[in-house]
């Protein structure tokens, strides 16, 4: 998911008079966090699905295979579940889907609005995750999370770029 890119000008050094302020941090934090939600996902929902108990409540027929069946030596066939592959996808499925309409959003009601309705889903599916009784509730909390990773990995990409100047946007976009 993250990019970067490198250009040379034949040597010669280029300085850039931005200073370092407060907002220019925070935004920076605030870019960088977006790419955390995602790799805090696939370390969390990895190390829960492991989890005996999870399992136990959620998915039974995977605790049988991986706590009662001491045949079993492959991982593949432990987790082979659907409903298991269901809710680690969930996410990252309506984060792509919510990114499209995230777009529209930020474009008709702004940035800060659509940073409002991320926050909304996020909060929406934590309530969902954390009241979770079976495994459609699960499910539903996933979905909402990844609606709020969408909506918020719109906006902010675009605050990073709003906050660089022009002609760093310029060398790391265009490369002159």
């Amino acid at each position: 998911m993250a990019g970067g890119g490198f250009t040379t000008n034949g040597g010669s050094t280029v300085d850039f008079e931005a200073k370092i302020t407060p907002i220019v941090i925070i935004s920076c934090i605030m870019a960088a966090t977006g790419g955390l939600m995602f790799g805090y996902d696939v370390g969390v929902s990895g190390g829960v699905t492991a989890m005996p108990p999870f399992l136990q409540k959620f998915f039974p027929a995977v605790y049988r295979k991986t706590v009662l069946e001491q045949g079993l030596d492959s991982n593949y066939c432990k987790y082979d579940n659907q409903g298991l592959q269901l809710f680690t996808s969930s996410l990252y499925l309506a984060g792509l889907t919510a990114t499209f309409f995230a777009s529209y959003t930020t474009r008709k009601l702004g940035r800060r609005l659509t940073m409002l309705m991320a926050g909304f889903f996020f909060i929406g599916g934590v309530i969902f995750n954390a009241a979770a009784q079976n495994l459609g509730m699960l499910i539903v909390g996933r979905l909402l999370l990844g609606c709020g990773v969408g909506f918020a990995n719109q906006v902010l990409i675009i605050i990073s770029l709003l906050v660089s100047k022009n002609n760093i946007v310029d060398i790391y976009f265009v490369g002159s």
